[in-house]
């Protein structure tokens, strides 16, 4: 009898953006954190995520440094495509830099990135970012035009936005996490290293950790909403527990 083969284990990347915006609503240092990187990194994460949005409303240029510093942990910055971003990063040198969508209006990055549509403007920061020796993510919509628009920027990683799938419910849920599991496949096919994330939870994470092909779940609000109660590690390990029995 064949042995039977393991599947490859789910990395968490842990947003730890909303300890600043409690920071930030008092002024002040605390919360901190670079204090919570390395609660993430006790508890089980893989990665810390980071979003220096242009109004700096959360996470802090300075922010930045400390965080990478506090960990072993690979750093993912998400940023907006702009000339400021760009040099932001290839200052710090993030493990991994997450392009995603940014309007000043938003609480929180809504939709995906419209790679098919901006592939004049992503090309020459994707090649920017990849020279320097940075891992470039797409935050797109799980459909075929978006993958293929990473194909053809080179992007080596996408993240599928996962809150159509949070927000549905019944078959309409279903149909969407079918989406997310093919969008997965079809980038997996094609060389491309698929995530997921954004509005999952306790209740709704197990069907999308179980997708075979994602390599990774980057997962903030939630955990830190639910380490109000619990505390930040317990809410991390809860979470790596789930993806893990999922897999």
């Amino acid at each position: 009898m064949n042995a039977q083969i393991k599947p490859e284990r789910l990395r968490l990347g842990v947003n730890i953006d909303h300890v600043a915006t409690i920071r930030n609503a008092r002024g002040g240092d605390h919360p901190d954190p670079a204090r919570a990187a390395q609660i993430v990194s006790q508890a089980g994460g893989d990665g810390i995520t980071v979003h220096l949005r242009e109004d700096r409303r959360h996470i802090r240029d300075e922010d930045l440094v400390r965080v990478q510093q506090a960990t072993g942990l690979p750093l993912n910055l998400e940023m907006a495509a702009t000339d400021e971003m760009v040099e932001i990063a290839l200052r710090h040198a993030p493990h991994a830099a997450c392009i995603v969508p940014e309007k000043r209006e938003e609480r929180t990055t809504e939709g995906g990135l419209d790679a098919a549509g901006q592939h004049n403007q992503l090309a020459p920061i994707v090649s920017r970012l990849r020279e320097a020796g940075i891992r470039v993510s797409l935050f797109i919509a799980p459909e075929a035009r978006q993958i293929e628009a990473a194909m053809r920027l080179g992007a080596p990683v996408v993240e599928l936005h996962t809150g159509e799938y949070c927000h549905a419910q019944g078959q309409a849920r279903a149909d969407e996490l079918k989406r997310i599991a093919d969008m997965a496949a079809l980038a997996a096919k094609n060389g491309i290293e698929p995530h997921a994330g954004h509005g999952l939870t306790f209740e709704n994470v197990q069907p999308v950790a179980a997708i075979p092909q994602l390599a990774e779940l980057n997962i903030g609000h939630y955990l830190i909403g639910e380490a109000i109660f619990t505390g930040l590690e317990a809410s991390v390990q809860k979470m790596r527990a789930l993806m893990d029995e999922a897999r």
